[in-house]
């Protein structure tokens, strides 16, 4: 059996025991949601979270139409060591932080899986203020943490093509059964997981966590 290389992130933590889980499952990032979500936290409750966290663990806030100034607050309060823009912001908001916080924080940007993704991937990822860009997929009614998956066949000839050298993170719909497939397939550099496990909205299942860590980690031919 052999194991990859890759960045896992265990996103939509409303609790110090999920957080924590996702630590000792292996992963490199826990995700707090502070935007309108069933796993919407506040900047004071993740701020009481990471003291008790591993300080290698990166911890980084996911934020839908905020401002550079709303964002910036919740970093300092939270304790974050990193962002994820998960909206179509201002081309100038990842220098804004980059000014404001330095190399240390780790700044994401959220393309959604469509028509016009490959292009918009390769436009942002251009921006040197930009880490990695996250695909998601999204609903009318959600931007993130659909549980839905995007056509990873049509992805991996288009947007991920060179996915691991640009730091690009598959994510929407990854759950412990399908991620081994998702990472054959797309050749991500990292992976995101939400509702895919979890046992209701904003609460982990342990058994999931511990699974899709270890199903990412164990390379799997497409």
């Amino acid at each position: 059996m052999t194991f990859t290389n890759i960045w896992i992130k265990i996103c939509g933590n409303t609790s110090l025991e999920d957080a924590q889980l996702a630590a000792e499952a292996g992963a490199e990032a826990v995700g707090f949601v502070f935007a309108p979500s069933p796993r919407r936290v506040t900047p004071e409750q993740v701020a009481a979270i990471v003291p008790h966290l591993p300080a290698n663990l990166e911890k980084i806030g996911v934020f839908v139409d905020a401002s550079c100034e709303a964002i910036e607050a919740t970093v300092n309060t939270s304790g974050l060591t990193g962002v994820q823009l998960h909206f179509d912001a201002a081309l100038d908001l990842p220098a804004r932080l980059r000014v404001r916080f330095g190399p240390a924080l780790r700044i994401l940007r959220v393309i959604h899986f469509g028509a016009e993704a490959a292009e918009r991937a390769e436009a942002t990822i251009q921006n040197p203020h930009v880490d990695a860009v996250l695909v998601d997929s999204c609903t009318a009614k959600a931007v993130g943490g659909t549980g839905l998956s995007f056509d990873w066949t049509l992805a991996s000839k288009t947007i991920f093509q060179n996915a691991n050298a640009c730091k690009l993170i598959a994510a929407g719909g990854l759950n412990p059964e399908n991620v081994a497939q998702a990472i054959a397939t797309l050749h991500p550099w990292g992976v995101d997981a939400v509702s895919g496990v979890e046992s209701s909205p904003g609460h982990k299942d342990p058994a999931k966590v511990m699974e899709f860590v270890a199903r990412a980690r164990t390379k799997r031919e497409p």
